[in-house]
């Protein structure tokens, strides 16, 4: 096998005393001196959340401050790393929202395993489970890292609805049958 030498041309003096390197470090330096800063001071400063961004998963109430997520356990069954456990639980009768036929007695969200996909939004047929635009989550333990559900509904509050899906009143109004 043939080696092939590469000749180099030897440096000049000029080249040898790193002068230039040191003149083109401080050129870089002293132009961006001047320049306008882009640095956050963060938390105190918080960067614009872009459209469509996806946070920390949490459980949405109706207007009305009823549940939403009926323990149809889609997000569980969807979820890649399967940070969401949900026990299901029956409704009791006196209950206003009776026709539904079951609600979470648990629901669980495993933030350490959570990877932010969006599928368990999405998935969700009842608009329960939102991705808010919270991106600082942090916790001391592992425990703290584990929302329940009452966790999940302080972080998530109240959406609108607009289709008034648990108002049956409403939604035979909008729908031109005032006799439902």
């Amino acid at each position: 096998m043939a080696t092939k030498v590469v000749e180099r041309k030897p440096l000049s003096i000029w080249e040898r005393s790193y002068l230039p390197q040191i003149v083109g470090g401080l050129k870089i330096t002293f132009k961006n001196m001047f320049k306008p800063t882009v640095t956050l001071e963060y938390p105190e400063e918080r960067p614009e959340i872009p459209p469509g961004y996806r946070g920390v998963p949490t459980l949405v109430r109706d207007p009305n401050g009823r549940e939403k997520c009926v323990s149809c356990q889609l997000c569980e069954f969807v979820c890649p790393p399967k940070a969401i456990r949900i026990t299901p639980g029956e409704i009791p009768e006196e209950s206003e929202s009776r026709h539904v036929e079951k609600g979470p007695q648990e629901f669980e969200i495993n933030m350490l395993r959570c990877i932010y996909c969006g599928l368990c939004q999405e998935v969700c047929p009842e608009e329960a489970i939102w991705l808010q635009d919270i991106y600082s989550f942090t916790g001391y333990s592992r425990e703290e890292m584990v929302n329940d559900k009452q966790k999940l509904y302080e972080l998530g509050g109240t959406l609108p609805d607009p289709y008034y899906k648990w108002d049956r009143k409403k939604q035979a109004e909008l729908e031109g049958n005032p006799h439902h």
